[in-house]
């Protein structure tokens, strides 16, 4: 089931390391960070905004 995130939420967002900007990739419902090279998962319609829950993209 996929979720949509609301355009205005991801204006505000940024990376919690990096303080950097996110972008939405809604196949995998994650959002990443390309500065920081994590993917931050998104879980019924929220963004869990954690280093340690992070996936590594490295």
């Amino acid at each position: 089931m996929s979720t949509e995130i609301d355009p205005k939420l991801l204006e505000i967002l940024v990376c919690p390391l990096t303080k950097g900007p996110l972008r939405y990739d809604r196949a995998a419902q994650e959002l990443i960070s390309d500065g920081a090279k994590l993917a931050y998962p998104i879980r019924d319609g929220i963004p869990v905004m954690l280093v340690d829950e992070a996936r590594d993209l490295k």
